[in-house]
């Protein structure tokens, strides 16, 4: 077998889609391509742009193939989304955008057939962050589509059916608050199988499965060898947290940043979760469940942060440890620990300054972190990925509030995770961390007073 060390990893964000190249033998991304992912509004929903994605997929390809070569494709994805495939691998109906809203006309009723939280570590969500809620109010509003609906596949093995022909899904994206699976029992939940979804589940995969080589289609339009290996692919989370659960021994919790922060508890399996706060059981790629919780903290960040500077100073830090100006849950107040709440500024005596702020609102993101930290029940070493894992101050009060050692990752994230699914490349030294326990009694007095005041009703 040639020797796999160009690995092409798909991976589609809910802000931004990238084909990203990870090069195995150095363990680094060496191309990156970049584009938004794009909401529709036309038709009766709003969907994603799956056809624009795709020529970027092709495009992206198709550079590196000339560039590079191209020796192996897997797929990464969002959670919360999955496809209803008519005849020929053609969509029965276009890809629900998760945050659009008319799964709640429905809720009523979807409340009467959706398996309990015990059963599938997953809780009500807002919208259609809960796939099966997308599935029922389609197949209630249109039956047409559901008559159409032939197999359903889980978002990231979308792309590889769409490059392979090959359809299948994956427990770790079917384990992602869709209330299709039931981590402890290992297959489709009640709700599946007694509304007959779950004999329209793709076959089940592993990530690191080989499903097949690219169509001939595809190898024309980009360029690649019809011989191209395609892997399964993971949920995006999961692909972060794969390369920890390689190199370091449990207990620990991945910090997963971007649009939405992730945090994932490994060897933790007993804790008991609450609904109330988003947290949900996941299921690693090794089949383990996984104590998560989440908020959308990244998307936090970008509304907080819009139009002003990012950058503090010294005395900045100073000046809000001592004044102690707080943000309080939630500004995204739909997900996360703290939903239903509206977000308000307390504390301080006067306007704070830009980079006061930007102190204030990481302190914010790191104490919200620190709270799903402690309903996941992790109590070891945390690990920063994404990009706050840059946010001194982020990371210095997440230790601090936690009480833990807090590290940044050297990997690179979701790409990596999901290219090393697809080779037998060591992971020796991929995750040089360094684990830094900060202790300071002012930053303990703020987080504190915030825990204090975010716990009242």
């Amino acid at each position: 077998m040639a020797e796999r060390k160009n690995i092409a990893v798909i991976d589609i964000g809910k802000t931004n889609a990238k084909v990203v190249l990870v090069d195995m033998n150095t363990l680094s991304e060496i191309a990156v391509l970049k584009r938004q992912n794009v909401v529709l509004t036309d038709g009766p929903y709003p969907h994603y742009d799956v056809d624009v994605l795709w020529e970027f997929i092709l495009d992206g390809l198709k550079t590196f193939q000339q560039e590079h070569g191209v020796d192996v494709i897997t797929a990464t994805a969002h959670g919360g989304s999955g496809a209803l495939l008519a005849d020929d691998l053609e969509l029965a109906t276009p890809i629900m955008d998760y945050e659009f809203e008319g799964p709640n006309e429905v809720a009523e009723d979807y409340e009467k057939i959706r398996p309990s939280f015990e059963e599938t570590g997953s809780a009500r969500m807002a919208g259609g962050l809960n796939f099966g809620a997308q599935i029922h109010w389609l197949f209630s509003q249109f039956p047409d589509i559901a008559g159409k609906t032939k197999s359903i596949v889980t978002y990231p093995q979308y792309w590889t059916a769409r490059l392979t022909g090959v359809t299948s899904t994956e427990v770790t994206s079917l384990a992602c608050h869709t209330d299709l699976w039931s981590p402890s029992k290992g297959q489709a939940s009640s709700m599946a199988s007694e509304q007959g979804w779950a004999g329209l589940l793709a076959p089940l995969k592993r990530a690191d499965e080989e499903l097949g080589t690219v169509l001939p289609e595809v190898s024309q339009q980009t360029g690649l060898d019809k011989s191209t290996p395609v892997f399964c692919g993971i949920h995006d989370s999961n692909a972060s947290l794969y390369p920890h659960i390689l190199a370091h021994e449990d207990p620990f919790c991945v910090v997963s940043t971007g649009t939405w922060v992730v945090v994932m508890a490994v060897g933790k399996s007993d804790v008991k979760l609450d609904a109330e706060r988003d947290t949900l059981m996941n299921v690693n790629a090794l089949g383990a469940p996984t104590p998560s919780a989440k908020f959308m903290g990244g998307r936090e960040f970008d509304r907080l942060m819009e139009g002003r500077p990012v950058g503090f100073t010294d005395v900045d830090v100073q000046s809000v440890l001592e004044n102690q100006p707080m943000l309080l849950p939630s500004v995204e107040n739909l997900t996360g620990p703290y939903q239903g709440r509206v977000h308000k500024w307390v504390g301080g005596n006067r306007d704070v300054t830009d980079g006061e702020y930007f102190v204030a609102v990481s302190f914010y993101l790191a104490l919200v972190s620190a709270i799903c930290i402690k309903l996941t029940g992790c109590d070891g070493l945390a690990i920063v990925e994404g990009p706050f894992a840059d946010n001194t101050l982020y990371k210095q009060m997440l230790s601090v509030a936690t009480g833990q050692s807090v590290a940044s990752s050297s990997g690179t994230g979701t790409s990596l995770g999901a290219a090393l699914l697809t080779s037998s490349s060591s992971v020796k030294g991929l995750n040089a961390l360094d684990p830094k326990r900060f202790e300071n009694s002012k930053y303990a007095h703020y987080a504190s007073k915030w825990m204090s005041l975010a716990e009242q009703r």
